[in-house]
C-alpha cells in the first residue's frame, strides 16, 4: 500500500484542477455582462464578470502600460483595453 502514497498528491492536484476548471466552463458574452464592465475597473474585476480573456496583448510603454482582452465567441467579440491596468475602452459586436 506504501506505493500509492506518492501518488495520491498527483491524484489530489488533478482532481482540484479539475474541478477548478469546470467552475470557469467558459463565459456566454451578452450584452448585460458587457455593459457591466465600466471605465477604472481593474482587470480581475473584469475576468469576475467575463470570465479569462480568448486572447491578451500586452504593450508595455515607458510611461504607459496598455493591455487588450479579447473575448471570442463564434464570430462575435469583446475587446476590452485598460491603461496601467485600468479600462480605458471597450468595443463589442454581440448582437444579441
Amino acid at each position: 500500500m506504501d506505493h500509492c502514497r506518492g501518488f495520491r498528491p498527483l491524484a489530489l492536484l488533478v482532481g482540484v484542477a479539475l474541478v477548478l476548471g469546470a467552475c470557469h466552463p467558459g463565459t456566454h458574452l451578452t450584452k448585460a455582462n458587457v455593459a457591466e464592465v465600466v471605465e477604472g475597473m481593474s482587470k480581475k474585476q473584469v475576468e469576475s464578470i467575463l470570465g479569462l480573456p480568448t486572447s491578451v496583448d500586452t504593450t508595455d510603454l515607458l510611461i504607459l502600460k496598455k493591455t487588450t482582452y479579447i473575448y471570442r465567441q463564434g464570430k462575435e467579440s469583446v475587446t476590452v483595453v485598460f491603461k496601467d491596468d485600468k479600462v480605458a475602452s471597450k468595443d463589442s459586436t454581440l448582437s444579441e
